[in-house]
């Protein structure tokens, strides 16, 4: 199954927000769409970073409460891994283990065009296995 697979189900929109906006308004941001990470683009478009309810977390962390009043791009990522509409739901759980991360923007040919949570990717997995599953007892039944 391809990450473009993903895309048609759960749609493309993808929330970002302008690299000069505050933490404060990121977290508002990502508590309002019920999200935990936001893609900073000052166009939608281009990736300049992204923001994560971890990033916040930990900058709370090392520098106090007193972050939230900052810019997002003093506690974004600035290198940021990415995803594309024909990867398959493996390489991407593959990616999103080894970097640690739970949300990879999807590019074409250098532009945002949506993006997936660990949260899509197990869910996609799990009815995969489903749909084979079925396809299985689907078969022996037939026999």
């Amino acid at each position: 199954m391809q990450i473009a697979h993903v895309l048609r189900t759960k749609g493309s929109l993808v929330s970002t927000m302008s690299r000069e906006a505050t933490v404060a308004e990121a977290i508002a941001e990502m508590a309002f769409q019920g999200i935990g990470a936001l893609v900073i683009s000052a166009d939608g478009d281009r990736i300049e970073g992204i923001v994560s309810e971890r990033d916040i977390v930990r900058a709370i962390h090392i520098a106090g409460p007193s972050v939230i009043d900052e810019r997002v791009d003093s506690v974004m990522s600035s290198t940021v891994a990415i995803c594309h509409l024909d990867d398959d739901i493996h390489s991407v759980m593959t990616t999103m283990t080894d970097l640690r991360v739970r949300h990879l923007p999807v590019v074409v040919d250098g532009h945002l065009v949506g993006i997936v949570s660990i949260g899509d990717v197990v869910k996609e997995r799990i009815d995969e296995l489903e749909r084979e599953a079925r396809e299985l007892v689907d078969y022996i039944n037939a026999r």
